[in-house]
């Protein structure tokens, strides 16, 4: 398992870089060729950055 990410800026950092990792997998995305497993995988991508972001709004609470 990877560290743990405490610090507001960190967190902002992962939050960035999981997003450029989702719209990269978006352009590669043919959609003439796509199917239900390219849609599952960007569910999958949404589902734990959404999880992740939960996680970092309990830091920021504290």
């Amino acid at each position: 398992m990877g560290n743990a990410i405490n610090d507001k800026e960190t967190q902002m950092h992962y939050i960035q870089n999981r997003m450029d990792m989702l719209l990269k997998v978006l352009d590669a995305i043919d959609p003439k060729t796509a199917g239900v497993e390219e849609i599952d995988r960007i569910i999958g991508m949404l589902d734990e950055l959404e999880l992740k972001c939960k996680q970092f709004r309990h830091d920021w609470e504290e």
